[in-house]
């Protein structure tokens, strides 16, 4: 068995994984809702870039209907982000003998 080689091949995985996160903080998702009355920008690491809400939503009798289009906005935005992050890590760790219920970053 080759530690040296070993210890290498771990030392290059953990350089990628540190660009691979770097890369997520940059890359920007949109989620929206209501038809795209909301919307939210965020990193792929699930930090909130933007917010834009229509004028027309901003009055008092439209506050529950705002609150719920922001959830989904949120949520959409969320499931992007989730999702571009999977696949990143997944590229990065093609090919390696790792259990497929290994969440990546650790």
């Amino acid at each position: 068995m080759d530690i040296m080689g070993m210890m290498k091949k771990a030392q290059a995985m953990q350089a990628k994984l540190q660009e691979a996160q770097e890369e997520l903080g940059r890359l920007e998702v949109e989620g929206s809702s209501g038809g795209g009355m909301v919307r939210m920008t965020m990193s792929a690491k699930a930090e909130l870039k933007t917010v834009h809400i229509d004028p027309s939503l901003l009055t008092p009798s439209d506050k529950e209907m705002l609150e719920d289009l922001i959830m989904a906005a949120y949520s959409d935005a969320k499931a992007k982000a989730d999702r571009a992050a999977t696949e990143k890590m997944q590229s990065l760790t093609a090919g390696l003998p790792l259990p497929p219920d290994l969440k990546l970053p650790f």
